[in-house]
């Protein structure tokens, strides 16, 4: 047995020693099991059902598939079926030279197409390859100077397909062409621009580079484990939940365009990531960041973060009219751009120019003159303490929610609209902060 079976038997005999210890006691068999043992027993055996699938598939690929070799290991260019793949690079005179939709897509593929070298007769040929908005161009050479003339000369007389095309195009059947593909066509109309490029960066920065070109229905539950484990054993538990998250989206829409019949990630235990919460100031704390910050440039984002409960990013876009401070609410998932309007308490009045027009720092430098202050608390915090101290000093569930920018539930958001006085009733609350 390999270390993989050796390690995943001793856990099955782990948890069969623990199924069978939480019904041993001292009166065991004269009274009939309490409903948590029987949910820990439950628990159990899902555990060992899982461990019993894994195991199972394992075995199944260790007998179907090669184990690849140390040597395709250590090369990220080879692929799947051993040959040599990698980029060609496009200059910026080059992307210049192409039609305007053209140069966008190449851009937001970091100029460059794929090239793999393919057997051809008793030598060699080369392809280059770009996909992207429904476009799936190739061109061969024997030299990948002759292979990227041809793509280039078929770039210039590409034209991005319409809706009605990209419905009907066949989708690729790799691992980083379908997920390119996934985004460009789907998962762009389904989250907010912020969410789609934030997502697309983490497949460029870890997805991409581990399965490349891969064919998704060679993707083994192992393989998936794995890599997962290895991002878990950075110390990036965060970055794996969400990358098994993207990971399973893709299969899924992959079993959706009748790719790949099951989803591997379906045998993989997903781990979740204990997030650690933010803690609020307290009073002391907060008058000590106050005086370390006033009159410098940090002043007025540490107030406004403080007393109004904004996100870091929405400090960078709002106005003060009147009574209230107005921000765009950054974590709406609709399409729709919804505004949350807080009451500019006194203190906070205080802390702000005369003008109302405060100077916003850069935020990377206020962390650090956080953490400098507080060593114990970062900028989240202080919309923390916002929220803590709303509750403390009774504002309404409601107007609470409003300030902080969460939602109120499908039945609230669609019947509940707090009027301006409301607001300013609860808002004035904050005064005797």
């Amino acid at each position: 047995m390999d270390t993989f079976e050796t390690e995943t038997l001793n856990q099955f005999a782990e948890l069969v020693d623990e199924l069978q210890l939480c019904f041993l006691d001292g009166d065991a068999y004269s009274r009939p099991p309490s409903l948590q043992e029987w949910k820990t027993a439950s628990r159990l055996t899902h555990r060992i059902k899982l461990l019993i699938f894994e195991l199972r598939g394992y075995v199944t690929a260790c007998s179907q598939y090669k184990i690849v070799s140390q040597q395709e290991k250590e090369n990220p260019d080879a692929g799947t079926s051993g040959e040599s793949q990698g980029f060609v690079e496009f200059t910026d005179k080059e992307i210049k030279q192409m039609p305007k939709h053209i140069q966008g897509l190449m851009i937001v593929n970091r100029q460059r197409c794929h090239w793999r070298k393919r057997k051809s007769g008793n030598g060699f040929s080369y392809e280059v390859r770009f996909r992207a908005k429904g476009l799936n161009l190739s061109a061969s050479g024997k030299t990948k100077e002759l292979a990227k003339e041809n793509m280039k000369r078929k770039l210039m007389n590409a034209q991005v397909p319409t809706a009605n095309d990209c419905q009907t195009a066949s989708a690729p059947t790799t691992f980083t062409s379908f997920a390119t593909y996934y985004f460009e066509n789907f998962r762009v109309a389904k989250v907010t621009e912020q969410t789609y490029k934030i997502d697309f960066r983490r497949c460029q920065n870890y997805l991409f580079p581990r399965f490349a070109e891969t064919p998704l229905s060679k993707i083994l539950p192992f393989e998936c484990k794995t890599f997962l484990d290895g991002i878990r054993a950075e110390g990036k538990g965060k970055t794996a939940d969400e990358l098994y998250c993207l990971l399973s989206l893709i299969f899924k829409a992959a079993i959706a365009h009748g790719i790949v019949l099951r989803n591997p990630l379906d045998m993989v235990v997903k781990i979740t990531h204990q997030r650690e919460s933010g803690t609020a100031l307290t009073v002391g704390e907060q008058e000590r960041l106050l005086a370390a910050v006033r009159g410098t440039v940090y002043q007025h984002a540490t107030a406004l973060a403080m007393f109004t409960g904004l996100r870091p990013n929405e400090l960078k876009k709002f106005r003060i009219e009147g009574e209230f401070l107005i921000a765009e609410n950054s974590k709406r998932k609709t399409r729709k751009t919804e505004y949350k309007r807080i009451y500019v308490c006194k203190r906070l009045r205080e802390l702000l120019p005369a003008d109302e027009k405060p100077y916003i720092c850069d935020l990377n430098k206020l962390r650090a003159k956080i953490r400098c202050v507080l060593p114990n608390h970062k900028l989240y915090d202080l919309r923390v303490t916002f929220n803590t101290r709303c509750k403390e000093l009774g504002v309404s569930e409601h107007a609470r929610m409003h300030f902080m920018g969460h939602s109120l539930g499908a039945l609230g958001a669609a019947y509940t609209d707090l009027s301006d006085e409301y607001l300013l009733k609860e808002g004035k609350r904050l005064n005797f902060w």
